[in-house]
């Protein structure tokens, strides 16, 4: 997964080379439409999970897919909609790293970013943001070894609220379009509960990732 988004990455840079156009002017009103290979890389830790005594678990990298869009409300400030979905495998640490994998999870984190766009009439054109996020967690399902352990589980995640901070650079290809790098880090957490015949453990995780991207877009 990290060769693919490499490859991406190294493929958008040579493209970024052969800038030769005028800059798109972004003005209010218009909108910015990008499309992202995206590396979810989670800065994650956890509480031990209720009564398993040095037990913690760990999450998992992803490489996905982004759909973003951005709303001019003036030339400086914009409104960014993020949308995508990333499957994160849950790890079993301390005294429960021997089973290896407990869980796998699919998030749907749709998150809403105030942008501020330094130089909007330039061919290279860096912005910031803070935004917030909502991120729902579903489709989560026990490993075989985790079953194995406890008898048949079934594992769910509490939805998570969250603050996001976010910095990236658009940078002009030719007229109206144009390569973009895109770094956001967003405040994520979750009660996981497993409940496995009636027995129910619980398990705080702090999710946090990173969300490291790079994709093309246009301006409309």
């Amino acid at each position: 997964m990290r060769t693919r988004l490499l490859a991406t990455v190294s493929f958008i840079t040579g493209i970024s080379s052969l800038i030769c156009s005028p800059a798109a002017i972004a003005d209010a009103g218009d909108w910015l439409v990008r499309l992202r290979a995206l590396q979810v890389s989670p800065n994650d830790g956890s509480s031990s999970v209720s009564s398993i005594a040095g037990s913690s678990v760990g999450v998992g990298d992803d490489t996905t897919i982004e759909l973003d869009f951005t709303y001019f409300m003036t030339r400086n400030l914009g409104v960014e909609a993020i949308l995508g979905s990333s499957q994160n495998n849950i790890n079993g640490k301390g005294s429960i790293a021997g089973l290896n994998k407990i869980a796998e999870i699919r998030t749907l984190p749709p998150t809403i970013t105030l942008q501020y766009h330094f130089q909007p009439d330039a061919d290279i054109r860096p912005y910031a943001g803070l935004g917030i996020n909502y991120t729902r967690f579903f489709d989560a399902k026990a490993s075989n070894s985790l079953n194995s352990a406890l008898g048949q589980t079934d594992v769910s995640l509490s939805s998570s609220w969250g603050l996001s901070g976010q910095i990236g650079v658009d940078i002009a290809i030719k007229k109206n379009w144009f390569v973009n790098f895109d770094v956001k880090y967003i405040q994520m957490n979750s009660t996981a509960t497993l409940n496995s015949g009636g027995t129910v453990r619980q398990v705080n995780v702090d999710i946090n990732p990173w969300f490291i991207g790079a994709g093309v877009g246009r301006r409309f």
